[in-house]
């Protein structure tokens, strides 16, 4: 399907790194509030901790893969608490920096990310509670990204021309640090929680509790054998890591099973469809193409729930080559609703605060997902017991 935006808007979603557009895609996914016709009653449901608003930031992945890891701290008897997403943030940055300047400036740097890129975080730098780390460090009540990512990609270019006699010089990464510290608060060596002392490490080993080996990433392409490991070929991958490729049918399999044994899922894809509308709360497709609706059929769009399209491997990857489809937003999966006919929906908990229809949440239908879905994370117990055997779990 084809986006449904102005062409400057097109332009430039197209042109720049999708998940660093969270807030413009937020302004122009408004459409008119017109859901009386549908009708949902929740048939599955995973804790999560409250909905929080990323600001003015192309942090989705963080907001979504955090508030993943928050639900299974949950799941596994932990506290229900809130974690730093600006510090899993921040460490994806000093990373991504490295790879940047090693890959001689050809590779994407800004604010966006994937649901690896949290976990691989955890894994290596530990975690720490929201309270101690906000990244609200200049009188701002929400993040502001934009100039602070102006800045280090303006560094960032400088030190490739290697001006020190073709060298890069070894405090290179204190100068980029010492921008994230003023943009961001410096990252407490120690803090306190509940009382007790702890380092980013411990407070994970210790509160956190969780693994990050347990966690399996998939995507869904047709041009790389299923069941083996293949990069999601986007901007934001920067990392480059493999994931899972598994036929369309086994993306709402894997989501289906997880969530009815009680995990939540860290999705990322494409919100930038016409029959997505955060006012509404609704993402689904539609029989015809996008731009083939008649302006009466667009009118009609939020009105009730529609037949939608069997969704094949084809549809997904021309979609994906022809940039109908991108990866320009993360969200959690949190359960599984009907509508009035009947129909399952997936709950998602987005990022945006709660400023739409449903208090933060809104509902994809299974379709969508299967079109849309990019890549997603789960924890390897949810993964049901057939695709588990496919790729050696």
């Amino acid at each position: 399907m084809t986006n449904n935006l102005p062409l400057g808007l097109a332009a430039l979603l197209l042109a720049t790194s999708l998940h660093a557009q969270d807030d413009l895609i937020k302004k122009i996914s408004g459409n008119k509030s017109d859901t009386v016709g549908f009708r949902f009653t929740t048939v599955v449901s995973a804790e999560t901790t409250p909905v929080e608003d990323q600001g003015s930031s192309g942090t989705c992945w963080s907001y979504s893969t955090g508030s993943f890891l928050e639900s299974e701290m949950i799941k596994h008897g932990g506290p229900s608490i809130h974690l730093s997403k600006v510090y899993m943030a921040r460490k994806s940055y000093e990373e991504k920096a490295v790879n940047y300047l090693r890959m001689h400036g050809s590779l994407n740097y800004g604010d966006g990310g994937l649901g690896h890129d949290v976990v691989n975080m955890y894994g290596k730098y530990g975690a720490i509670p929201e309270e101690a780390y906000t990244g609200l460090n200049f009188g701002n009540k929400e993040n502001e990204f934009g100039e602070m990512q102006a800045v280090l990609k303006g560094m960032l270019d400088a030190l490739l021309k290697a001006p020190n006699d073709g060298k890069l010089t070894p405090v290179w990464r204190k100068a980029f640090d010492g921008v994230l510290d003023a943009y961001l608060g410096e990252v407490p060596e120690e803090f306190t929680y509940n009382g007790k002392s702890y380092t980013p490490q411990t407070f994970a080993k210790d509160v956190v509790k969780l693994d990050a080996d347990d966690y399996v990433e998939f995507i869904s392409g047709n041009d790389v054998p299923y069941y083996t490991k293949s990069v999601l070929m986007v901007p934001d991958n920067w990392a480059l890591q493999p994931a899972w490729n598994i036929p369309v049918e086994d993306i709402t399999n894997v989501i289906d099973n997880a969530l009815k044994v009680g995990y939540t899922v860290a999705w990322g894809g494409d919100v930038s469809e016409p029959t997505f509308s955060w006012k509404n709360g609704v993402a689904f497709t539609t029989m015809a193409e996008a731009d083939e609706l008649t302006k009466e059929e667009r009118q009609d769009l939020f009105k009730s729930p529609q037949p939608e399209p069997v969704i094949t491997a084809e549809m997904r990857q021309q979609a994906f080559d022809n940039y109908a489809t991108t990866d320009d937003h993360g969200m959690q999966l949190t359960g599984i609703a009907q509508d009035q006919n009947g129909t399952e929906w997936y709950v998602v908990k987005n990022s945006w605060g709660e400023s739409n229809d449903h208090k933060g949440y809104l509902y994809m239908s299974k379709p969508y997902v299967q079109y849309k879905t990019t890549a997603f994370l789960v924890n390897k117990k949810g993964v049901p017991g057939s695709v588990g055997k496919k790729i050696g779990l």
